[in-house]
């Protein structure tokens, strides 16, 4: 089996370090190559990847895409990493490591239509794409060599090619015998990077690496495997499934077949939405219920057009508060007849939001739907509860407004209430797109 390049996709001679053709070092040469299927694909520090493509002056300038002093960062550039910045990191401290990194707005509409763009073109490959991200997706090229002609290894560069010549951002490649080390591959040369983990390589591969790599591991796990004096992948096969379980419960063994290389899940073309939701931050930390109130509303709104526009409904309500400390709170309401109105969600929300304020202030709120449901379930009416159809006839006619007439031709008074509204409406900062997990 002869490597191919990267860069220029010609073959090359056994052994050769650099393409013959262009010199290029970037040469694909593993001895399974050729029999591995499962690819995950994640677009390189993406949306910073497509500012700088709209704006060349950006190109060798640190940048970060992400909220004013008080947001997170969404994604930083690479250049703006070597300084430790990194996504969801305060923006206060991201300035304070990079002070002299531009800082940009997320455009999300625009990097979801670039999104579109290279989705599109992974299933030019295969149906068998299933979505991550709005960046990332795992694919299964099972069977397309005769499609193709060619190996699922140089269809892929040949796409990772593609991408950046007529999309202008880069993709890196992991591809391995399953979603798990196809994942794991994905990040191990970014940007730019193609690699691969082989079935029979697996196990020492990740014996050394920490914990952590094992998706689920979060900081409890680690702090209760710790205990355990488990610190590495190979440390969890010798600890012994028994303990192991002792430790956390269930997932035990799930986390000794991942240690282990083992992951039986398919790539399925279609992610089910798990929740639905919507959150702000805020410039100046709030305490008070009644400026957070009319926020909850608006978010509940922008929840609500989501669920219908995804056809969704939702059986649960959780609200998502963050203090000044970044302490989360979260608060669910289950056992919910299926719903899109925002009426419903407030309702659900507004007790919890109530209960919540207890004097702490808060420097973000969030609300999401949950448990959800196909829509045609949604907002039929009981005993229980007879005004339901009268509101949702009453939501439909302002969301025909407002599609004619703009998000803003018709609001609710509650909106216009307290302190978050009024001519110092400049409290909140910025607001997540709609997200569905």
């Amino acid at each position: 089996m002869s490597p191919f390049c990267r860069d220029c996709l010609t073959t090359q001679s056994e052994g050769a370090r650099r393409c013959r053709a262009c010199g290029s070092p970037r040469l694909v040469d593993h001895p399974a190559r050729d029999r591995l299927t499962i690819a995950h694909v994640d677009c390189d520090a993406f949306y910073a990847a497509v500012e700088k493509r709209d704006d060349p002056s950006l190109r060798d300038r640190p940048l970060i895409v992400g909220g004013g002093k008080r947001g997170v960062v969404a994604t930083a550039c690479y250049l703006a990493r070597i300084s430790g910045v990194c996504s969801a990191m305060p923006m206060f401290e991201a300035l304070k490591r990079c002070p002299d990194a531009v800082v940009i707005k997320p455009d999300m509409e625009k990097y979801a239509r670039v999104g579109r763009e290279v989705r599109a073109m992974m299933l030019a490959l295969t149906p068998l794409v299933e979505p991550v991200s709005i960046d990332e997706a795992f694919l299964d090229l099972s069977g397309t060599e005769r499609l193709h002609g060619a190996s699922p290894a140089l269809t892929l560069a040949r796409f990772a090619a593609r991408v950046e010549a007529e999309i202008g951002i880069t993709v890196s490649v992991g591809l391995s015998v399953n979603k798990f080390l196809a994942k794991i591959a994905s990040d191990l040369d970014k940007p730019r990077g193609f690699s691969i983990i082989a079935g029979e390589d697996a196990v020492a591969f990740l014996s050394e690496r920490p914990v952590g790599i094992l998706p689920g591991i979060g900081e409890s796990a680690r702090n209760r495997l710790a205990g355990l004096n488990v610190h590495r992948v190979g440390d969890l096969t010798r600890v012994g499934a028994e303990r192991l379980q002792g430790a956390l419960g269930r997932d035990a063994l799930r986390l000794m077949a991942l240690a282990e290389g083992r992951d039986g899940r398919p790539v399925r073309p279609t992610r089910e939405a798990k929740s639905v939701s919507a959150e702000t931050t805020f410039a100046a930390d709030i305490a008070r219920f009644d400026e957070l109130r009319p926020i909850l509303w608006r978010l509940c709104e922008r929840v609500s057009a989501r669920l219908k526009r995804s056809e969704l409904a939702a059986g649960s309500v959780t609200l998502k508060l963050k203090d000044a400390r970044f302490r989360l709170r979260t608060r669910t309401r289950g056992g919910l007849p299926p719903t899109q109105l925002a009426e419903s969600l407030f309702r659900a929300g507004e007790p919890m939001l109530r209960a919540a304020c207890d004097g702490t202030p808060f420097r973000l709120i969030g609300i999401g739907g949950g448990d959800l449901c196909a829509g045609l379930h949604a907002d039929r009416g009981d005993l229980a509860d007879q005004d339901i159809e009268r509101l949702a006839r009453r939501e439909a006619a302002l969301d025909r407004v407002r599609e004619k007439f703009g998000a803003g031709a018709i609001q609710r008074g509650l909106v216009f209430t307290g302190e978050s509204a009024g001519p110092k409406g400049g409290r909140r900062l910025s607001e997540k797109a709609d997200a569905a997990q």
